[in-house]
């Protein structure tokens, strides 16, 4: 057979591609609740940073981020030399596949599990596996059940997006004590600083005592970096490496360091963004909960809302009326849940207009 054209791998294009929340509306004024962005903006000390690299433009970053990873490891007590950046946790987990999957083999993730697990392990050639959940959380029991000898990687994310429910550590520990020693458990925390629960761990004292665990972070939530996309890795020494060998050799701006390092230190930027959350998580789902919508318990900084199944009030109807009043929210159709709607908590003004107008659909 003749081909016409160059082709990709096999597999490629059976990928379903990620879609991103939108993010325009009609309305005078747009408040964008699609994409679990930072309602408060970013710390002015990383803003500042970021503007006083701009004299330097010119220079290549550092190739080993090493005073981005020196920040991080002072923050929270790690080595250095364990950490890897990358451009956002996304970058990372791309990398992470890349690495350690190939044809032939597998890697599982939830059901209701960040979008970007399948397309990275369907790009590298892998089968994804789906475990399913109960309750919109993942079931230890049920990826357990799913490990065979081609299992080289399992994806968690804890929280969950867009679910925002969490594993405890108990069930995280659980979970990699029945993995064989050839599995890499990796830890998406990217809401972890949200999480104000006694029996939350992120994931840094398991990559501490074991070689098969991974987990990942990122600036573009509660530090409001979105757009400079920032994230790291901490891993075991031999991962770390991997990582190292395979990331490209500039692969964060200078601008996006110089504001990670400022972002990191400023505790009380996180302190406050994490006193928005907790005033305005539960306002906004007991909100909604009062309007008869099901709300699933979230802990990261967004509420996964599901809709009657009537067509009048369903959830594509709630988000066309939303956009023509200027409220951009996320659908779920990708997650198989086409009704439900995933909901930033933004700043006071998005969360009670928006709260106004589903008053105003559902009535």
């Amino acid at each position: 057979m003749t081909v016409s054209r160059p082709q990709p791998k096999s597999g490629i294009l059976d990928i379903a591609a990620y879609v991103p929340g939108k993010s325009t509306a009609k309305g005078a004024k747009v408040h964008k609740l699609s994409s679990n962005e930072s309602p408060i903006g970013a710390s002015q000390k990383a803003i500042e940073a970021y503007q006083a690299a701009a004299h330097a433009l010119e220079l290549y970053p550092d190739g080993s981020a090493t005073l981005l990873r020196g920040a991080i490891a002072s923050r929270f007590g790690l080595k250095s030399e364990n950490i890897v950046c990358g451009a956002g946790s996304d970058e990372l987990l791309q990398l992470i596949a890349h690495a350690y999957l190939g044809p032939g083999d597998e890697a599982i993730y939830s059901q209701y599990g960040f979008l970007v697990y399948p397309i990275a392990i369907q790009s590298n050639g892998a089968t994804a596996v789906v475990a399913p959940e109960k309750d919109y959380l993942a079931d230890v029991d049920a990826i357990l059940g799913l490990v065979t000898a081609k299992t080289k990687i399992v994806f968690l994310a804890n929280p969950n997006n867009p679910t925002g429910r969490y594993l405890p550590f108990s069930e995280v520990k659980r979970l990699h004590a029945g993995l064989p020693a050839h599995v890499l458990l990796v830890l998406d925390a990217a809401y972890a600083e949200y999480v104000r629960r006694n029996d939350y761990e992120a994931g840094i004292e398991l990559v501490a005592t074991s070689d098969n665990v991974v987990m990942t972070r990122t600036y573009s939530k509660i530090f409001g970096l979105a757009a400079l996309r920032l994230g790291w890795a901490y891993c075991p020494a031999h991962v770390a490496d991997v990582l190292n060998r395979v990331r490209g050799p500039f692969n964060i701006s200078a601008p996006a360091i110089a504001a990670g390092i400022a972002a990191i230190a400023d505790t009380e930027f996180v302190e406050r963004a994490v006193a928005h959350n907790e005033q305005w998580l539960p306002w906004v789902a007991g909100q909604l909960t009062t309007l008869g919508l099901e709300v699933t318990p979230s802990v990261g900084n967004f509420v996964l809302t599901h809709f009657p199944a009537r067509a009048a009030h369903n959830a594509h109807a709630a988000d066309a009326f939303l956009l023509e009043y200027g409220f951009v929210v996320r659908r779920m159709d990708a997650y198989g849940l086409p009704n439900a709607l995933r909901i930033t908590i933004g700043s006071e003004e998005a969360n009670r207009g928006l709260v106004a107008c589903l008053k105003t659909f559902l009535s």
